[in-house]
């Protein structure tokens, strides 16, 4: 099978140099940033529609699953090629990025990453505004896939809401457009919702006409300390209750600010139990009053301080440290789960409590920190995966985690995406006949199920497990 994949392959792609078939090559393709290993059988990195349609009509006429994949960052599994098969790489496709300034608008590569299309606004007095934390690494197709979100999420939404048309190829292989270069567009079903955040499960996007913003005129950067980092969960939804959209409002509890104390010393207080760090923007005078608002509300709930930046480098420098936390959190252990269960911004607060419930009861190394301002936290557990009976622990805590957040109105994934990690607890938020209902529009689209097999629904008896075997 392997021999006929790859000489069929050959003829659809001339240049032989982007198909790879060594074990050695293959190997990187086995593994995302989450966790399980499974080796494909062959790559190839297209570098047209027309090669991505004549890959999956022949996939399909043989039934060979092909599995979708940008630069590998995902969280939850998503791209593994699971039932072998095919990993289409599209991560080197980044010859598009047109810049319409009199529209709003960019048209980009599946490939093309989401800080370059930032930057190719900028030129224009524009911005991009979805900005997940491998926004200078992963490909805008990946960010389609799941959705992607990030700091800015709060105040100017996720991946979606900026998502106006797409060229999409079908599992079929036939090329279809959806939306278009108008910001109203209400022909028929929304397809280019459906087809973002489908994990690559429904169709491989091949271009995206997505949305710019005005550049804001100010920014302000505040950070809040807290001896109780449920204060600052309350802070947090005073802040909005308020009446007040911060741009960015991120939180990290005290072992995170410590890790990264310990790797990159950034001046961080270690001895509070949490801070968070508020982005402001829009019109000069508008901050100006934000800011007095918003050290009212942090002292009202015990804030210890409230500290304005004076320089856009100390701004830029407070936002590092929060970006350090991942590589820093590392340092101690070497195996990380990062989660990103979400609640109503409501919740904060109980939710907090609740990841410190789990940290005691489970004896795990929680560090909690993430996008608190829209309910996107990132409790993230520090471990050795060679220690299998500290690695049980960490599953059963993962699996309250999700609980919880369901339990409080929330949900298993906020953009992290479900792929192979979360895929048992799906039924746990949409019930039997919601999954039913998704399979259903699965089987529409893909009926010989070659697309990216085996991620987010659940196979029957599946159990969390963050170790095959």
């Amino acid at each position: 099978m392997i021999e006929l994949l790859e000489v069929n392959l050959k003829q659809i792609i001339t240049d032989h140099s982007r198909i790879f078939t060594d074990a050695a090559d293959l190997c990187s393709y086995a593994y995302d940033a989450s966790f399980g290993e499974y080796m494909p059988d062959i790559v190839v990195q297209p570098l047209s529609t027309k090669e991505v349609s004549d890959i999956l009509k022949f996939a399909n006429i043989h039934k060979v699953p092909v599995y979708p994949r940008g630069q590998g960052t995902s969280l939850s599994g998503g791209p593994l090629p699971v039932q072998g098969g095919i990993v289409l790489d599209l991560s080197q496709w980044n010859s598009k990025l047109d810049i319409d300034a009199d529209n709003m608008l960019a048209t980009v590569s599946p490939g093309v990453t989401a800080m370059a299309i930032n930057e190719a606004a900028l030129h224009y007095n524009l911005i991009y505004p979805p900005d997940p934390s491998s926004m200078n690494i992963a490909t805008i197709g990946g960010n389609l896939a799941e959705n992607s979100g990030g700091p800015r999420g709060l105040k100017y939404g996720v991946t979606k809401d900026y998502v106006i048309g797409l060229e999409v190829v079908t599992p079929e292989g036939e090329i279809i457009r959806t939306g278009g270069r108008t910001v109203k567009n209400v022909t028929g079903y929304d397809l280019t919702k459906l087809i973002v955040g489908s994990e690559g499960t429904l169709g491989i996007v091949t271009e995206a006409i997505l949305k710019l913003y005005p550049k804001p005129q100010a920014t302000e950067t505040l950070m809040a300390l807290f001896d109780n980092i449920v204060d600052s969960g309350r802070a947090i939804s005073k802040i909005l209750s308020s009446g007040i959209l911060p741009a960015k409002m991120e939180i990290m509890d005290q072992a995170s600010i410590i890790a990264v104390e310990e790797y990159q010393p950034s001046g961080l207080p270690k001895d509070v139990d949490a801070l968070i760090l508020i982005e402001l923007d829009g019109h000069p005078a508008a901050i100006r009053e934000e800011i007095e608002r918003v050290e009212k509300v942090c002292l009202a709930q015990n804030a210890r301080e409230v500290m304005v930046a004076k320089t856009k480098e100390e701004a830029k420098k407070l936002w590092k440290a929060r970006k350090l936390v991942s590589p820093a959190i590392v340092r101690k252990k070497p195996t990380k789960i990062s989660e990103d269960a979400t609640v109503p911004r409501s919740k904060i607060p109980e939710m907090f409590k609740r990841l410190q419930e789990i940290k005691e009861k489970y004896r795990v190394d929680l560090v909690v920190f993430g996008h608190a301002g829209d309910g996107n936290l990132h409790p993230n557990i520090i471990a050795d995966k060679r220690d299998r009976e500290e690695m049980k622990r960490v599953e059963a805590a993962v699996e309250e985690i999700f609980k919880s957040a369901i339990e409080l109105g929330g949900t298993l994934s906020g953009e992290h995406g479900i792929g192979t990690l979360k895929a048992p607890f799906m039924e746990m938020e949409l019930g039997e006949m919601g999954i039913d209902m998704m399979k259903r529009i699965k089987k529409a689209w893909d009926p010989n199920d070659v697309l990216n097999p085996g991620k987010i629904f659940p196979k029957p008896g599946q159990r969390f497990e963050l170790l095959n075997g």
